[in-house]
């Protein structure tokens, strides 16, 4: 049809999948851009020599959220991906601290932790509990683009934000819980290569959302989401263009008028969906008559924190690794954590074609700060450190190394800006609002990702793409 508005998608992520889906079964006509040769971005699936890896993402926190992505897009995600809820979840342990393994059953973790610190369970189900109805009001505001202080009313948000206000150390230490407990329970700002002071109070929810709505893992892997999104995709008609790097978002005027690709063709667009890195796309994809950003805000972009994807080392091991499914271990002396991935934890037992070997992830995350300082070299070290620990090889005594990517491969694998995943979730740049899904600065432009959402997560990124995809839609109409 002559008067469909056309949008051209920038890479194919979890967020610019969702986008493009929903636009296009709303009318548009949608094409993405893709530089890899597939779909899925940090979150796609990655094979080497016959075995399956997440590329990234390693978990599914957040089920209720990815559920309302793929009920906006009229499918249900139980059809489309199944997930196998995780039973033992993670441990936490290290030389300086007592081990905490974290249940899926909040009775099971609550005991242990009474075993080990007794009068402590019950101070640790009341906290998840008191976590749980904070998370229920602040929900809804997820589902919504730049929301404000009307709308944290209208949900009951302001009862939240005293929380919202605070630092994840500040609420940890609220809860007189143990050290290694409170380590535990903010051991994923390990992960994002930030200490407690500087993350912020909602990743305190972790906890609750394991205890009650679970923590989740495909059966085929994280990038069984990516995959079946941009299968929705397709079937709506959005056209896809993979192993096409785009150069440049093209503006005249402040607007977006469309892309360039690497090869130096222009597709015009209507509008831009930017699923590539946040601060990247403002940086280095904006090919502009004049700058559209204000200096202020060029600044405020170049000094955000940003968060190193750090070190990913593929194993192959052999036979089945004992539970959890995530082992992280502390080193000590204010080291970032070392985290162990076994899937093998999670496949049926006593499957008549079980493999003798399986895949298993160990990471390494480093701040963004020492990823770039350290250079290749520095970062081999690194390597080779985590590789020559033995709080690993204990757990699989057998085991091959396949692959391994250093934060350069990251960036040079999956187009990164300044070889990182996108801005730090830290307290004060979730008090800012992160990035708009709707630019204020060039009209036609959306953007869609981690950097528009509070945090990495999966879900949230999917979530990012309807957002964005929303706002487009109010837009043109």
């Amino acid at each position: 049809m002559a008067n469909r508005r056309s949008v051209a998608v920038v890479g194919a992520g979890v967020g610019g999948l969702a986008a493009a889906a929903l636009l296009a079964r709303h009318g548009f006509d949608v094409q993405v851009f893709e530089a890899r040769g597939g779909p899925g971005g940090l979150a796609s699936a990655y094979e080497v020599e016959g075995f399956r890896f997440d590329a990234g993402p390693y978990i599914l926190l957040d089920r209720p959220g990815l559920e309302w992505v793929f009920s906006r897009l009229e499918c249900d995600l139980g059809a489309h991906v199944q997930l196998r809820r995780i039973e033992r979840v993670y441990e936490v342990s290290g030389p300086e601290t007592s081990p905490v393994e974290i249940d899926d059953s909040l009775d099971a973790t609550a005991e242990r932790i009474e075993r080990a610190w007794p009068s402590h369970g019950r101070r640790y189900q009341d906290f998840v509990e008191r976590m749980w109805r904070i998370y229920g009001r602040l929900q809804p505001l997820q589902r919504v683009s730049a929301p404000h202080a009307v709308e944290l009313a209208r949900v009951g948000g302001w009862r939240s934000i005293a929380f919202l206000l605070r630092s994840l150390r500040s609420v940890l230490k609220g809860t007189g819980l143990p050290g290694p407990v409170q380590h535990a329970i903010g051991i994923w700002t390990h992960v994002a290569g930030q200490n407690l002071r500087r993350a912020p109070s909602p990743l305190a929810l972790v906890s609750a959302l394991i205890h009650h709505a679970g923590a989740w893992y495909p059966a085929r892997g994280i990038g069984q989401v990516a995959e079946s999104l941009a299968k929705i995709a397709a079937e709506s008609g959005v056209r896809f263009h993979y192993n096409t790097a785009v150069a440049a978002i093209v503006c005249r005027g402040r607007k977006a008028q469309g892309v360039r690709t690497s090869d130096g063709s222009f597709v015009p667009a209507d509008a831009v969906v930017a699923n590539s890195h946040g601060v990247g796309t403002y940086l280095e994809l904006l090919d502009s008559d004049a700058s559209p950003l204000p200096r202020r805000t060029r600044r405020w972009l170049e000094r955000l924190p940003l968060q190193s994807p750090g070190i990913c080392i593929y194993l192959a091991v052999k036979g089945r690794t004992p539970s959890p499914y995530l082992r992280f271990h502390l080193p000590g002396g204010n080291r970032l954590c070392r985290l162990l991935i076994t899937p093998s934890n999670l496949s049926e037992p006593g499957a008549a074609d079980e493999p003798s070997w399986w895949p298993a992830r160990l990471l390494a995350p480093m701040s963004q700060d020492e990823a770039e300082s350290a250079g290749s070299s520095a970062a081999c070290d690194h390597r080779d450190r985590v590789l020559s620990e033995t709080w690993w090889q204990e757990c699989v005594p057998e085991h091959r190394v396949l692959a391994v990517r250093l934060p350069a491969d990251w960036g040079r694998d999956f187009h990164l800006y300044r070889n990182s995943m996108n801005p730090a979730m830290t307290a004060s740049f979730m008090r800012a609002g992160r990035l708009r899904h709707r630019s204020p600065y060039v009209g036609g432009l959306y953007l869609a990702g981690s950097s528009t959402h509070p945090g990495q997560w999966v879900s949230f990124c999917a979530v990012s793409g309807i957002l964005a995809a929303d706002c487009l839609r109010e837009d043109f109409g």
